[in-house]
């Protein structure tokens, strides 16, 4: 099993109101997407690892963003942080803080959903694609540049998941 890991240091607040931790595998990497992610022009994608690797450090302090309905991105609807960032075997787990107080209805609905429906999908910026051609495009570089939190049957990766802490 291959490890590798980035993280912000953000001093713990005992009992801070606006910031509860989640955890949540925001992709899988060397694997197919079940579904093409917007963006992608109707192809499946594969991150490989050795581009998740190198886009590690462009997750951290980047924030999270939802849609009302659960089903993708709005990168105007910012409602936490990334602190931090794991190659755990295939999966890129990713932990934060989301803002609770700031947004009591969007940390409810979670709640009442998560863990078993929720789950995550990324956003990038400068995509490198090993062949445009290719029915399944290989993902060679990416900077991340946020993180959703959606229905997992939403995202392009069934398998990812998103929790908050209790």
């Amino acid at each position: 099993m291959r490890f590798e890991a980035m993280a912000v240091k953000i001093p713990h607040v005992e009992g801070h109101p606006n910031r509860v931790p989640f955890e949540g595998v925001l992709t899988i990497v060397d694997t197919a997407s079940d579904k093409a992610p917007a963006g992608a022009r109707g192809h499946r994608v594969m991150l490989t690892r050795e581009a998740a690797e190198r886009a590690l450090p462009s997750l951290l302090g980047m924030a999270v963003d939802y849609r009302p309905a659960w089903d993708g991105h709005d990168a105007r609807r910012k409602i936490g942080l990334l602190t931090e960032a794991n190659l755990v075997a295939n999966q890129l787990v990713v932990r934060g803080y989301l803002y609770a107080r700031d947004f009591p209805e969007v940390a409810g609905a979670i709640a009442a959903q998560a863990p078993h429906s929720m789950g995550m999908s990324y956003e990038l910026a400068d995509a490198r694609v090993e062949d445009m051609r290719a029915e399944l495009w290989k993902l060679t570089r990416v900077t991340f540049t946020g993180a959703a939190i959606l229905l997992r049957d939403k995202a392009a990766y069934t398998a990812t998941s998103f929790r908050m802490a209790s």
